[in-house]
């Protein structure tokens, strides 16, 4: 048998058991014919792992049919590369493959065909171009989710063979953009286990040892809870049983990058991770979901305010199961979800599940899908910071309800204005107040889960005010009131960008006709989708591009922007640089971090203002607690900066062993903390109290170093001081 016939039938082979044997004989001819054309146009390229190109959409097919896409789609993997990479015309694609498969081929083409201009790639404009991919990705749920399936799965099956990538920073900046953009794509279309993979794959490669270091306590975990969790299923199964309800029973095991994320937050140590296992029970069908449940609280009483009810009140993403936490005979909590078989192929392939049951998608429908279709329209215009994008597509969320009973799902935080805006655009532009539980509430009541919500409308009003801006949480309804105010007022608009470009200009010492007609302003422009000066005017009057981003793109890294005395009272503080502060929705604000709480990127902050200029402190500081609303702005951090922050860390250790300390700051050193300063006390009981200034990059790598000397002999305990308790 010839070797390319041979690889032929060995992919159909694995299409089929991963597709259950589902395969037609028109679906083989179609995917044999297409990856047939697949080899003959990739025969002259090669992977960095020295294997043929072909190898790459092979994989990426079979990721997709085990997310049991639908025959289009696998042949859209084969052929994903084609275009972008051998310049085969479109029009070929649909001769021979139909519109279908050549729309999702373009699609994806177009998401990876975003260059960068090499003059200009600065942080800023590497930040706007990764804004301009996830944007792209957006736009694609509009004409065919499949589009985004494929790109996923090309992302996991690159993200797969990243060790072949010789490069190391490449390899972090890849794993960067993954988590950045791809993971957080994943969750909002639910694809659960695509996301899962994708988050522990890029902090494999971001964070090698915390990763390494991580799963091997993971590992030891499991192999001492296993008898325990056996244990568990066969009580559980027993009642099951007893009560005549056919299920399986399952262990969930959290993946390694939502431990971290929940170490690194609530800046706990892995032993006070208590959530690690699992159990998932899946059953037939809805009803039996709430037997199972009133069986399981049969057993053991349930943790109150630890139940969440998700087929009920579905998340926005369409994820449905019901969650409940339990103590057991043992006196410690197990959570439990309870879910029907076909609530769990939801919650694993999210809306790739919907071919699963040979249904498409409708964007006409009005399910949670076209919910998300609406949603990514306000999405692509709120946005200028690839942070805030992320964190809008992975951000938790409330539920709340209308008068009538209707499931509104919002952004934690979110208020009646937000809600007013997610019911309809002329709601909330009309808002006058509202009333949740029956009370009336003030502007910034931040919603509970559950609260039901009644918006007092007066249709009389001019519209929405500029203020409501400080009070919303929701960006989709940040969007809506910028776009009222830009349709209304863009002359304003205009008016006060092109102030803001006049200044830029006189930094620069440049004419403002001179500058517009730069390569640098021209390029902006057209990344910025843009005809003309008065519509860039306008993106920089609301917010949408900020002087200190396009002072990024026109001035070159390496040199510094004359600040003129008259333009700031704070040219004596400090400028962050790099790791930028957004104050206010500006960057490029003079601001100095606060020693009280020594504030690190990740942190959740907040800028105070006083007559000395801008503090950063943590949101958590006792010293912001007591402070007017008006001395507040808000504040966040920006992109990732190789420039270390200092944090201060207090260590109890054994004062018997002499050369303990030694090796305390011998372990700092080696885990990249460089320690500025400290001092050591004498404490009673045996043990003496290190306190610590190190420099560290982030949250992240300071939660890694306080891990790192917790599993040291003779440490007793290790605190940050300051900063988040």
């Amino acid at each position: 048998m010839a070797r390319t016939e041979l690889d032929s039938q060995m992919l159909l082979g694995d299409l089929e058991s991963i597709l259950q044997y589902r395969l037609k004989r028109r679906d083989k001819e179609r995917i044999l014919e297409a990856y047939e054309f697949a080899r003959f146009h990739h025969q002259e390229q090669v992977r960095d792992s020295g294997e043929p190109f072909v190898s790459h959409p092979v994989e990426v097919s079979k990721i997709l049919a085990q997310f049991s896409a639908d025959n289009d789609t696998i042949v859209a993997g084969l052929l994903h590369d084609i275009v972008e990479d051998c310049n085969v015309p479109l029009s070929e694609i649909t001769e021979k493959f139909g519109e279908t498969v050549s729309l999702i081929v373009d699609g994806v083409t177009k998401i990876s065909n975003l260059k960068l201009n090499e003059k200009l790639e600065s942080k800023v404009v590497k930040s706007r171009m990764k804004v301009e991919t996830l944007r792209k990705m957006l736009l694609a749920l509009s004409n065919d989710p499949r589009i985004i399936i494929v790109k996923l799965a090309d992302r996991l099956h690159n993200m797969r063979t990243l060790d072949y990538l010789k490069d190391e920073e490449k390899r972090k900046d890849k794993a960067r953009e993954t988590i950045q953009i791809y993971a957080p794509i994943a969750h909002r279309i639910g694809m659960h286990k695509m996301q899962a993979e994708l988050e522990d794959l890029s902090f494999k490669f971001e964070y090698p040892e915390e990763f390494k270091e991580l799963k091997a306590k993971v590992n030891k975990k499991l192999k001492e809870r296993q008898d325990i969790m056996d244990e568990y299923k066969n009580i559980v199964m027993r009642e099951l049983r007893k009560n005549r309800i056919a299920a399986r029973i399952e262990g969930r095991v959290k993946h390694l990058y939502s431990i971290w994320q929940k170490m690194v937050k609530k800046n706990r140590s892995f032993d006070e991770v208590f959530d690690l296992i699992a159990l998932r029970i899946v059953t037939g069908d809805e009803v039996n979901c709430y037997k199972i449940l009133g069986a399981a609280h049969s057993l053991w009483p349930p943790m109150p305010g630890r139940f969440k009810d998700y087929i009920a009140a579905p998340k926005s993403n369409g994820y449905k199961s019901l969650h409940t936490t339990l103590i057991t005979h043992r006196g410690e909590p197990l959570e439990i979800q309870i879910r029907s078989e076909r609530m769990h192929k939801e919650a694993e392939f999210g809306v790739a599940s919907h071919w699963v049951y040979k249904e498409g998608i409708d964007v006409k429908d009005r399910s949670w899908f076209s919910q998300l279709v609406d949603w990514q329209k306000d999405l692509i215009e709120s946005f200028k910071d690839i942070e805030s994008i992320s964190h809008e597509l992975v951000q938790e969320e409330v539920f709340v309800f209308t008068p009538k009973g209707e499931v509104v799902h919002l952004p934690r935080g979110a208020t009646p204005i937000d809600f007013a805006y997610a019911i309809h655009t002329e709601v909330g532009h009309h808002y006058a107040g509202a009333k949740v539980n029956d009370r009336l509430v003030p502007v910034n009541y931040e919603l509970k889960l559950g609260d039901r919500v009644e918006v007092i409308v007066n249709k009389a009003s001019d519209g929405p005010s500029l203020d409501w801006l400080k009070y919303v949480r929701a960006n989709s309804t940040k969007a809506k009131i910028k776009r009222f105010f830009k349709n209304e007022y863009s002359n304003k608009l205009i008016e006060r960008g092109k102030e803001i470009f006049r200044k830029i200009s006189k930094r620069l010492a440049v004419a403002m006709d001179e500058l517009i007609e730069s390569e640098e302003i021209q390029h902006l422009m057209v990344r910025l989708g843009v005809h003309n000066e008065n519509d860039l005017f306008a993106k920089l009057g609301d917010g949408s591009i900020t002087m200190g981003e396009v002072l990024g793109i026109l001035v070159p890294k390496d040199e510094e922007v004359e600040t003129l005395p008259e333009e700031t009272e704070l040219v004596k503080q400090k400028q962050v640089k790099g790791n930028e502060v957004i104050v206010g929705g500006e960057t490029g604000i003079a601001v100095y971090f606060a020693k009280c709480c020594t504030p690190l990127p990740g942190d959740d902050i907040v800028a105070v203002m006083s007559s000395r200029g801008i503090s950063i402190h943590n949101r958590d500081c006792r010293n912001v607690r007591d402070i007017s609303r008006e001395k507040l702005v808000e504040a966040s951090w920006t992109m990732a900066s190789s420039e270390k922050f200092s944090a201060w860390i207090v260590v109890e250790f054994d004062s018997s062993d002499k050369s303990l300390m030694n090796k305390i700051t011998e372990r700092l050193e080696s885990k990249n903390a460089k320690v500025k300063k400290y001092s050591v006390e004498s404490g009673k009981w045996g043990y003496d109290t290190l306190m610590a200034n190190i420099l560290v990059k982030d949250v992240g790598q300071l939660t890694s170093v306080m891990e790192n000397l917790r599993g040291m002999r003779g440490i007793q305990s290790v605190k940050r001081l300051g900063g988040v308790s």
